[in-house]
């Protein structure tokens, strides 16, 4: 396995940092939350709230907002989130005002992997100069930092697409690498959707052969930072991820899975594919197979 980094690249930003640098021409900022409200429902795991409600009520000054269910995900798609095609993607990313030669710097709220799925769609895209603000719109306030309720709608940007077609994929991927060894499959899911213990998405259980490290055990739940590299590598390690391997992850719906990948990202693995649909689609369909404990 590559030699572990010491510490988190450029594409994790500190409130510091993005504090020194909210005035810099070149810089556009967008708040990516999203929240999931359980569902009593017999069809679906959960209800999604956008953020935007909370962004009119407070952001941070000159932050523009994502709204992933609304702009970003299929409309017809049976699933919650499914990814556009590229050029949809690309062109609604431009109509916000993402552009070639801007930086752009992502946060949410509560939880960070809003902010990296959309920071793993522009990865895909082949945008790279793209950060996540470590500990979000809660550190950031728990800071004492000064927050905005000025909208904010960046011009729109030229955005040339360098697609990564192997950074997402479907299920016929996933069914193919089972009981493959060079192939590390990894559940971002809690440990008891993991075990089979909970039926939230369809059938309980999880791709056969995967292992688990939830999307939840990588940042400090108070104040939304991602734990040392260290304490993550180990994580990752203590499941069998190695550098060498493909690794790919899934989780309800591909969101949780983006942290997994960013934090796998960070520590050098190059070679990651996150199922679009995942548990949503996989626990759904009855010709693929299922594994619980």
């Amino acid at each position: 396995m590559n030699e572990i980094p010491s510490q988190y690249s450029e594409a994790l930003v500190t409130c510091d940092w993005l504090e020194a640098h909210l005035n810099d021409p070149d810089l556009v900022i967008f708040d990516c939350t999203t929240y999931l409200v359980p569902s009593d429902g017999p069809t679906r795991p959960y209800d999604i709230q956008s953020g935007k409600a909370d962004y009119d009520e407070g952001h941070i000054p000159g932050a523009g907002y994502f709204d992933l269910q609304k702009d970003f995900s299929v409309a017809d798609s049976p699933y919650r989130f499914t990814l556009p095609s590229a050029q949809e993607t690309a062109a609604i990313f431009a109509r916000h005002g993402v552009s070639d030669g801007k930086r752009v710097v992502l946060y949410s709220r509560k939880n960070l992997q809003w902010a990296t799925r959309f920071w793993w769609m522009l990865r895909w895209l082949g945008f790279d100069n793209v950060s996540i603000l470590d500990g979000g719109y809660d550190k950031w306030v728990a800071d004492g930092r000064m927050t905005s309720t000025t909208q904010c709608e960046y011009q729109t940007g030229q955005f040339s697409i360098n697609l990564r077609p192997e950074v997402f994929v479907g299920k016929e991927v996933v069914q193919s690498a089972i009981g493959a060894a060079e192939v590390c499959t990894i559940n971002a899911l809690a440990a008891d959707l993991h075990r089979g213990e909970n039926p939230r998405y369809g059938r309980p259980g999880r791709v056969p052969g995967s292992v688990n490290v939830p999307a939840t055990t990588l940042f400090n739940p108070e104040t939304i930072e991602l734990l040392p590299i260290d304490t993550v590598a180990q994580a990752f390690a203590g499941i069998g991820a190695d550098t060498s391997k493909r690794i790919i992850v899934y989780c309800g719906g591909g969101i949780a899975a983006t942290l997994d990948a960013f934090v796998l990202h960070e520590l050098g693995y190059r070679d990651i594919a996150v199922y679009d649909n995942s548990m949503s689609e996989w626990a759904n369909d009855i010709s693929l197979p299922i594994e619980t404990d």
